[in-house]
């Protein structure tokens, strides 16, 4: 959420930034002034009839205390205590409405974002590795996994309709070798693991951004009132709701391994067959909670130790620079890292690394103490470190062998205690 005293003072310059993200942004900000405005002129007139209120019940008891009428002055206690009803319930609504609409609003791009309307003006930043160079036609991920009965969209279909996949023998060990990797790394490189619900009450989804915006693409479990997490950003980042720590406190690094639920309701006709896009997956999330004066170098680490676990893989990777026209609802900035498919000769996203600064911060009410004795709003980060099901298929592709088997990536096999992945019965 913006700050509103930002709003007040400086619309233009929010409305000009927000038109790069898109060009009816502005409207919002122009209806979050308008309810603002109505909201404190109700504040002062509530304030005006409630000191008037207070001094005619002051009068009252003066004369009472004389033994004078007061008929007439609690005839007007009377209508100025209706009045007042009537603005405040006036005023609940418009408050509503003002949360509403400022709910709605998404985060100013950061100035060093590329500005451009979509995902083709996106900013190549830098590439990492070479894309092997096949003595054989490659094959997709999907046809390899079922060739190697590790991947059954059959049965993961029968179970629980489209976009589910039920993975065999090699296939669950090499998700959960990668999980215990990926966690292993992050844990060694400063991160606290935790361990979180998969199911949160929809303030938590506010909290981070998610509702109201993005509810289409949540499962709600109406009878409990719980979502199912579409990431682990949402609980990780959510663990500091309502809470003001210690300026010491501070950088906290957070990671998770969970289960992600999506559905995927803006993606119809896309990435059908395979895992690269399912209403289930697993992720190793990266959670950030920062000082504002170090989170723009903090995002150049989190990206980087994203990266890391794809150099260690071996998986050629591109990383990208959002525009402001393909930038997240509540993200300032964001990298996305691609990882290179063969079959489709090209690069296909793998992580997420955003820095959402105070945006995040101000819907969960997450500060710190500083020096001074302020209270100052955290920034918040998040990435994939990575997106497990799309790492298994990226290792397939790209460690295929021409008689059907995968090799296992070096840094894998300790975990597998394999070297080699062969069809059934090879």
């Amino acid at each position: 959420m913006l700050d509103i005293e930002l709003l007040r003072k400086n619309p233009e310059f929010i409305k000009e930034r927000l038109r790069l993200r898109r060009e009816d942004y502005p409207r919002l900000v122009d209806e979050a002034l308008r309810l603002d405005e109505e909201r404190r002129s109700i504040l002062r007139e509530l304030e005006a009839l409630r000191a008037e209120r207070n001094a005619l019940s002051k009068e009252i008891g003066k004369r009472k205390s004389k033994g004078e009428q007061t008929a007439e002055l609690e005839g007007k206690v009377k209508e100025i205590k209706e009045k007042i009803e009537g603005l405040e319930d006036k005023l609940s609504k418009v408050e509503e409405q003002l949360k509403s609409v400022m709910l709605s609003i998404p985060n100013i791009p950061h100035q060093s974002v590329p500005v451009g309307k979509d995902e083709t003006e996106n900013v190549e930043v830098r590439r990492w590795g070479v894309p092997r160079d096949f003595d054989f036609e490659p094959k997709a991920h999907y046809d390899i996994g079922e060739a190697l009965g590790i991947l059954d969209f059959e049965r993961g279909a029968s179970l629980a309709g489209s976009r589910f996949t039920v993975m065999w023998g090699w296939g669950a060990k090499l998700e959960r070798a990668l999980i215990n990797f990926m966690l292993d790394f992050h844990t060694s490189r400063g991160y606290k693991e935790v361990w979180v619900p998969h199911l949160v009450k929809p303030e938590i989804l506010e909290g981070t951004g998610q509702l109201p915006k993005f509810e289409e693409d949540l499962y709600f479990c109406e009878r409990d009132g719980l979502y199912l997490i579409p990431t682990a950003e949402v609980p990780l980042t959510n663990l500091f709701r309502d809470t003001i720590l210690e300026e010491k406190d501070l950088p906290i690094y957070l990671t998770a391994y969970t289960p992600c639920y999506r559905r995927e309701a803006g993606a119809y006709g896309k990435d059908i067959r395979g895992i690269i896009r399912q209403h289930q997956f697993d992720k190793v999330e990266l959670v950030k909670i920062v000082h504002p004066d170090t989170s723009d170098q903090e995002l150049e680490r989190l990206t980087a130790d994203a990266e890391e676990i794809l150099k260690l893989l071996g998986l050629p990777y591109r990383v990208v620079a959002l525009c402001t026209g393909d930038l997240g609802f509540a993200s300032a900035k964001t990298y996305d890292i691609e990882v290179w498919f063969p079959s489709q000769n090209k690069y296909r996203e793998i992580s997420s690394c955003s820095n959402c600064t105070d945006f995040q911060a101000r819907r969960m009410n997450t500060r710190f103490k500083d020096s001074q004795g302020r209270k100052r709003f955290v920034h918040t980060l998040n990435g994939s470190g990575l997106a497990v099901g799309r790492t298994l298929a990226a290792i397939l592709e790209n460690y295929q062998q021409k008689d059907g088997s995968v090799v296992v990536p070096e840094v894998l096999r300790d975990y597998l205690k394999a070297d080699v992945i062969k069809p059934d019965g090879a």
